[in-house]
């Protein structure tokens, strides 16, 4: 039996080390609207002083050098620049950091120059070219505000400024205590911690028979990464808390060590 409530991420979720998932929201079309108008005014400006430049250089030449370096200019202001600093911020732009926005893959990982460099190629056409009533329409239909450049980037833009609220982990059973210190437990793949922390924090209010159908299916895939079995007796919800903090404290303790041979190293080096 499959519980997808308790298996699955979206496509906005991150996960931290303990398989929290963080949901990055997509930005509103107000916030992405206000963000794009200082991308379009930083854009302006940069034509301007560039065209001056290139234009002033060329005129004193020939008319075929002054029509080349139009369109150069063109190419730098509009596919260039945009490209170069959204590939080396990882997804900023101007407007994009002063609004705390930044664009994500859809699977909500950083972007690429390749990702970068189609979304410029066609935000140039649907911003520029056609006014930005093309962007402006994409964004208002999409439940994610994406413009036509994110669909074929495969993108989207989502707020960072986010305040987060995580739940208290599960603390350690006594009564397993003593068995986790001795078990052999293998880090769970993302989707199936994720799952157990889930339902560790909505058994409470979930309908008795559920709770009790979840926990048994969750605590026989876990059970795989676990060896030696717990002692009887124990609920499937005890066995998944011992489980996710003994993987905890594991992992404190790792990063207790890591960070004491780091400081040793440096006072050696001292």
């Amino acid at each position: 039996m499959s519980h997808p409530e308790f298996a699955t991420l979206s496509a906005d979720d991150l996960v931290t080390g303990e398989a929290v998932a963080l949901d990055l929201p997509p930005a509103s079309l107000g916030l992405r609207m206000a963000s794009g108008l200082v991308d379009v005014l930083a854009t302006v400006a940069l034509l301007l002083v560039v065209i001056y430049t290139f234009l002033v250089a060329a005129l004193q030449s020939d008319a075929a050098l002054a029509q080349v370096a139009f369109v150069g200019t063109l190419v730098v202001v509009f596919l260039v620049f945009p490209t170069t600093v959204e590939t080396l911020s990882r997804g900023k732009s101007l407007g994009k950091w002063a609004f705390g926005l930044r664009t994500v893959r859809d699977d909500a990982g950083p972007i690429s120059f390749q990702h970068a460099f189609v979304r410029a190629l066609v935000g140039f056409v649907e911003t520029y070219a056609t006014g930005g009533w093309l962007a402006f329409f994409s964004s208002l239909m999409s439940e994610r505000g994406k413009r036509l450049g994110d669909y074929a980037a495969g993108t989207y833009v989502v707020r960072e400024r986010v305040r987060l609220h995580l739940a208290p982990p599960p603390p350690m059973p006594p009564e397993l205590a003593d068995w986790a210190r001795r078990a052999d437990v293998v880090t769970l793949p993302t989707a199936l911690a994720l799952a157990v922390r889930q339902f560790l924090q909505r058994a409470a209010s979930l309908e008795p028979g559920s709770r009790a159908t979840v926990g048994a299916h969750l605590a026989q895939q876990v059970s795989a990464y676990v060896a030696p079995p717990p002692p009887p007796g124990h609920a499937p919800e005890t066995f998944l808390a011992a489980v996710v903090a003994t993987g905890r404290e594991r992992d404190e303790a790792r990063l207790g060590r890591e960070r004491a041979f780091r400081e040793r190293l440096t006072a050696r080096r001292g």
